[in-house]
């Protein structure tokens, strides 16, 4: 018995990882009884002899869009111009992940469509992410994120023409993708939608998502919405159950007002909170 990591599913066909070495395993008839579906991402023992994956390890995280699992980092490539810097979705994607219990990271990209005003904007933007603990990276310092990435399994995501494509060419200049064909690269064609894999691009493994340009946190509730917003923690607000709303001195409503929260940050969660 050997253990190792799902790479691939195609149909009920898993891949697993373990040494270099890949090896497709069909899963147990057990799990269907357990109602437990094998993800691309599962830590598995497995039987290298008649490839049958014998048990599941628990998993650290899970996401839905795509269905993977054991993520170390989720990626979110974030256009600064065509599309222009949405910042709702920024946010909304950051707690989304938070969620999830993966970690966040930022990487803005088409820098050079900005202004030096709009240059000087970013920077403040990106000091604020990195003081409440996300990383923050631009297409600019690519060697840097890599080194930050290398053998870790990423799940990238941002919107449609956010630039991801260009991004993975600057990780492997022998990837040369063509706009738009990210998806397919990484085993998520408009004809493979049950391919679901983990691509090694430069020793980092990466995985797509769908684009979040829909994304919704109506899964969740107004509490844990506040609690994905790390600024928030230990705000010693008067109440203790402070929705950092209507309530009377609220600590939280305080910071803003003094810019130590970022205002665009409280009305983004203001409107996740009241949909």
């Amino acid at each position: 018995m050997l253990t190792g990591r799902i790479v691939k599913n195609i149909s009920d066909t898993y891949t697993v990882l373990t040494n270099n070495k890949e090896y497709p395993c069909k899963a147990r008839g057990k799990f269907r009884n357990m109602k437990l579906t094998p993800l691309v991402g599962d830590i598995v023992d497995f039987d290298e002899a008649n490839n049958y994956i014998l048990n599941i390890h628990k998993r650290q995280n899970a996401l839905e869009r795509p269905t993977i699992s054991n993520v170390d980092y989720a990626l979110i490539v974030t256009s600064l111009k065509k599309p222009s810097l949405s910042l709702n979705l920024l946010d909304k994607e950051i707690s989304s992940i938070i969620l999830a219990n993966i970690t966040p990271i930022i990487c803005f990209t088409k820098l050079d469509l900005i202004t030096s005003i709009e240059q000087k904007e970013l920077n403040k933007l990106s000091k604020y992410y990195e003081n409440i603990g996300i990383k923050v990276f631009t297409n600019n310092n690519i060697q840097e994120l890599k080194t930050y990435l290398k053998d870790k399994y990423v799940v990238l995501t941002g919107q449609t023409g956010a630039g991801k494509s260009s991004l993975l060419n600057k990780f492997d200049a022998s990837f040369n993708l063509k706009v738009g064909e990210i998806s397919e690269a990484l085993g998520r064609g408009r004809h493979t939608t049950r391919h679901i894999e983990f691509h090694k691009v430069d020793n980092i493994y990466f995985a797509d998502t769908p684009g979040f340009s829909s994304l919704e946190l109506n899964q969740y509730s107004k509490e844990e919405i506040k609690a994905s917003f790390p600024e928030f923690q230990d705000s010693n607000c008067e109440f203790r159950d402070c929705m950092h709303l209507k309530e009377v001195n609220c600590k939280i409503k305080r910071k803003v007002e003094k810019n130590i929260i970022l205002k665009s940050r409280y009305d983004n969660y203001c409107d996740f909170v009241s949909r």
